[in-house]
């Protein structure tokens, strides 16, 4: 039995990444993006570690394209949808009232009409499959909103809560949904990022690391399993920060954010 996995944002960054590595550990990999060109680079690289799989064009945003897309990845990966990954996202960083609100909008689109298109979209096959798992790119953000963040803090908060609301309704269809919480990647989204908390905390995640975090999440150890974990903080930072945020009464988590932010 070959297992399938589905990402969405596929072309470059972290879906690149995953891709590359589910492919190389036997997964038939669907990845899907608007960049065209770069689907084409991953096709040939998929090719060249030996992996099986589809690349197509997808904009998360248009929920026909999104379903057509996942019909024809169920098809082609033989009635399977073991993996959706919901990676497909914006970051946009700046004091909230500067950046245009059409910036604004269209990361709300992506991050979170996406994800929902998405979810929707593809439950019906993760119902047919058997222990499917759906993973939501969440974010360290969604922790405690983020100065300098906080259209795209906002919308990881959704993902968050989808996630988590999701992981109890879904139980019941054997499908297990988890969400990745990395602090700042080092990907071409955050290539011109400069922030309170970039300065403090430094960029230190790669794609590489993520991926490699996803890979460990859909197959979890068994202390994982029992305690069914939904939410998987990636790197020190975020796991320092996520524990500390559990612990701490909200002023300091207040205070530790605004410290971090330099505000």
């Amino acid at each position: 039995m070959t297992r399938s996995v589905f990402i969405t944002g596929g072309a470059t960054g972290i879906g690149r990444a995953t891709a590359l590595l589910l492919a190389q550990r036997g997964y038939f990999v669907g990845a899907y993006d608007i960049d065209d060109e770069r689907l084409a680079i991953l096709d040939n690289d998929l090719k060249s570690v030996g992996g099986r799989g589809v690349v197509g064009h997808l904009d998360v945003t248009d929920a026909e394209e999104v379903g057509r897309r996942l019909a024809e990845f169920h098809e082609t990966a033989g009635g399977r949808l073991d993996v959706l990954i919901n990676n497909a996202g914006l970051l946009n960083a700046g004091r909230f009232e500067e950046i245009p609100l059409e910036v604004h909008h269209r990361e709300v689109e992506v991050n979170v009409k996406g994800v929902v298109n998405g979810l929707h979209a593809g439950f019906p096959y993760l119902k047919s499959t058997p222990g499917a798992v759906v993973v939501n790119l969440g974010s360290a953000s969604a922790i405690y909103g983020q100065a300098e963040l906080a259209n795209y803090s906002a919308t990881k908060f959704f993902v968050r809560a989808m996630t988590e609301a999701l992981n109890l309704e879904w139980g019941r269809h054997d499908i297990r949904v988890i969400d990745m919480w990395p602090l700042y990647v080092n990907t071409a989204m955050t290539k011109d990022v400069s922030t309170g908390t970039t300065t403090s905390l430094g960029i230190r995640l790669t794609a590489q690391d993520i991926a490699g975090g996803i890979a460990a999440a859909i197959e979890p150890t068994l202390p994982r399993k029992v305690l069914r974990q939904v939410h998987f903080p990636v790197g020190t930072q975020a796991k320092a920060l996520a524990a500390g945020a559990r612990f701490s009464p909200a002023w300091l988590t207040r205070l530790v954010n605004k410290r971090l932010a330099g505000h």
